[in-house]
């Protein structure tokens, strides 16, 4: 275990990412950090947290996290473990393919928070390797709220050729949204969370996008706005492909399923539900 006496700068983790992926080669059998990061004394920035909650479509005021925002708090250690020497997926091109969360209750907005962030394992998947990362947030010795975040590493597999099949069904559309080609740049200050593909056309267009594309995080955390989570929940998502932008997408929701779509492509769907107590 190693204890942080503040949050590690975004910035300089994603510059140090970049550089070393290029020298590491993904493999399923690779070793990978065992190291628990923890930082006790969290407390959430409150002009931070306001403008998170106006660019996913929180209420802004409330006296609760999003339940979503524990992600943010916990990101900067999660990039640390990532952009690591020995971890052995490249940082370039790893995509957040999915996430579960956790929550028992909910945190007071000027709450103090422990986070504790580790790598729990690799995966083979169809188009590479994907990390596991797990974040949790403790009030003294309570876990409060726990996530399970996969990312993917695309390399050449036996399996490469296979397509994975939709099973998913169409839910009935709620409301259809216009998204602002600023949104990666407004969710990029208020999570911290600057990876050029979000912010620019320009600069998304040297990874592959013809435009910048919304953060995942940001769809996910904007269709949980639109759905209402209870204090006590699951929720599980899956990132299925990437919104440009600007776009037009419809969200749609049944009961405690949920999804982001455009036409037939879906890019995000979900479930809610409450968590009940053992």
């Amino acid at each position: 275990m190693t204890t942080l006496n503040s949050s590690p700068s975004l910035g300089p983790l994603l510059v140090r990412g970049a550089l070393r992926s290029p020298f590491k080669r993904p493999t399923l059998d690779a070793l990978f950090p065992r190291t628990r990061l923890v930082l006790p004394g969290v407390r959430p920035d409150l002009e931070k947290l306001a403008a998170y909650e106006r660019v996913c479509g929180f209420a802004t005021g409330d006296d609760g996290l999003p339940i979503t925002y524990p992600h943010v708090l916990g990101f900067p250690l999660a990039m640390r473990l990532m952009s690591a020497r020995d971890f052995p997926l490249p940082l370039l091109g790893l995509v957040h393919t999915s996430i579960a969360i956790e929550r028992y209750a909910e945190l007071p907005g000027d709450g103090t928070y422990d986070m504790a962030v580790h790598v729990e394992k690799l995966s083979p998947h169809r188009r590479g390797t994907e990390a596991t990362v797990v974040t949790g947030v403790r009030v003294g010795e309570d876990l409060v709220w726990e996530s399970r975040s996969t990312y993917l590493a695309r390399h050449r597999t036996r399996h490469s050729g296979e397509t994975a099949r939709d099973e998913s069904g169409r839910l009935p559309v709620v409301e259809e949204w216009r998204i602002a080609g600023d949104v990666g740049r407004r969710y990029g200050a208020a999570s911290g969370d600057r990876n050029p593909i979000h912010l620019h056309p320009l600069t998304a267009r040297l990874f592959g996008f013809p435009r910048a594309i919304a953060h995942g995080m940001w769809t996910v955390a904007r269709c949980l706005a639109a759905h209402g989570v209870p204090a006590a929940a699951e929720v599980r998502a899956e990132f299925r492909a990437p919104v440009l932008l600007p776009g037009t997408v419809e969200y749609a929701a049944e009961g405690g399923r949920f999804q982001l779509r455009s036409g037939d492509r879906v890019h995000v769907e979900g479930i809610v539900s409450p968590r009940v107590a053992p």
